[in-house]
């Protein structure tokens, strides 16, 4: 087993480290964070992530997992140092790596000899070449190992993912990072560090436009009256074509297809090459959220009260608001001078309250609070609670009789049974 050294417990950082401690590697994490380090040495966890807490308090227990404060104590007697750190995006797509290039400045003089530095962030084609550039060491081999980790389903994805991908121009770091995954059954890719690279921001750029594909089809099925489900499955058959990434809905968001979409255009641009493809696949997204805000304004015109939203985050199984396109179809409600009252199982009022300021949403405790005195009834995220609702209750609540569900989780009749009108995504 090897010794790992994890450089920021973010979302990716978190959740590698403690399923690299599942597998028997000796892991520390470290961060700059001390109020975060102290809450994770007492095993709780800042996010939610299915299975992950329990992880992590397992690896604290058996010792294979420890927290500390600051990169070098962590890499000290590293073996293998994963950069975990944000990579935020600038205005123009490209990603800043300050904090890449000081985590690396951080430990560059205390890595032993021998050691692999492996770039877990997703950063833009070249960045291996960065890093060995800061670190200024011919006895350290720099490695890229690009995360593909699903929130609401990452600590799963980690242990069968689709592939593990492995760039390096050293074999012998490529071997050494592979066996760290040698109890994982799952192709590897062992290739060099700029195809490692872009094959993450090639990965989730064809997802968003497989997504923003459906979306249109979904569109154009409302115009001509055909089911959109049935057209979806009679595709998905196709083995070319496939079932995943599949399913209409209000937009697609999150802190990894908006970020990766734009940075491989950026990328592109800056390899001389326009990559109109992306344009459209970014403007059919937003026609999406267009789209379905004009079904919301449409519905509450019907009757009076407040817009009733249920679901903020941008996928059911986290609290993850960034680019969330729910929030996007929200801001577009609003601005139209509606008010809205919404319910998240999992949304903090802190991180909405900094994305959406001045309390232009009104948080409820539940469903039902959200929906009292309601014109219409929004379903924004597939969280699995909303499929169980009490209908009866909440015709009794609300003063009108519309349910908009555009993730397509409530069955139709059960609602029209009770006096809704029932619109879905293409319907």
């Amino acid at each position: 087993m090897a010794s790992i050294a994890i450089i920021g417990t973010g979302y990716v950082g978190l959740t590698s480290g403690a399923c690299f401690a599942r597998l028997g590697h000796d892991v520390i994490c470290a961060d700059i964070d001390e109020k975060k380090i102290a809450q994770l040495k007492r095993g709780e966890i800042p996010i939610v992530e299915k299975g992950l807490e329990a992880l992590v308090v397992e690896g604290i227990k058996s010792g294979k997992l420890q927290f500390v404060l600051g990169a070098a104590k962590a890499a000290r007697a590293a073996e293998f140092s994963y950069l975990c750190v944000p990579t935020p995006q600038g205005e123009d797509g490209s990603a800043d790596l300050q904090y890449l290039e000081a985590a690396a400045n951080e430990i560059k003089e205390v890595l032993p000899k021998g050691a692999i530095v492996v770039n877990k962030s997703t950063v833009p084609v070249g960045s291996t070449k960065v890093v060995a550039e800061v670190l200024q060491r011919d006895d350290v081999a720099v490695v890229s190992n690009p995360e593909f980790l699903r929130e609401g389903s990452a600590v799963d994805d980690f242990f069968a993912p689709d592939r593990i991908v492995i760039g390096s121009t050293n074999d012998e770091a490529s071997i050494r990072v592979a066996a760290l995954y040698a109890k994982v059954t799952a192709p590897v890719i062992l290739t060099d560090p700029l195809s490692a690279e872009t094959i993450k921001y090639a990965s989730n750029a064809f997802l968003a436009t497989k997504l923003s594909y459906v979306n249109a089809i979904s569109g154009l099925c409302e115009l001509v009256g055909a089911d959109v489900y049935d057209v979806v499955q009679g595709m998905g058959y196709d083995k070319r074509i496939g079932q995943n990434y599949f399913s209409p809905g209000p937009g697609w968001g999150g802190s990894c297809f908006p970020k990766d979409t734009k940075a491989l255009k950026q990328i592109a641009q800056n390899a001389g090459m326009e990559f109109g493809l992306l344009d459209e696949v970014v403007g059919i997204n937003v026609d999406q959220f267009e789209r379905t805000a004009k079904k919301v304004i449409a519905s509450h015109q019907e009757s009076e009260g407040h817009v009733a939203v249920l679901g903020l985050t941008f996928k059911a199984g986290t609290d993850d608001l960034r680019d969330s396109p729910a929030l996007e179809v929200v801001r577009r409600v609003i601005d139209a001078g509606i008010k809205v009252r919404a319910y998240d199982p999992a949304a903090k009022s802190s991180a909405l309250a900094a994305i959406l300021p001045d309390n232009q949403i009104e948080l409820s405790a539940d469903a039902y609070s959200a929906a009292d005195g309601a014109s219409t009834l929004v379903v924004l995220t597939e969280w699995e609670e909303f499929t169980m609702l009490d209908f009866d209750k909440l015709a009794e609540l609300m003063t009108g009789r519309t349910i908009v569900d555009t993730r397509n989780v409530i069955e139709p009749e059960i609602v029209r049974r009770r006096g809704f009108k029932y619109r879905g995504i293409a319907s």
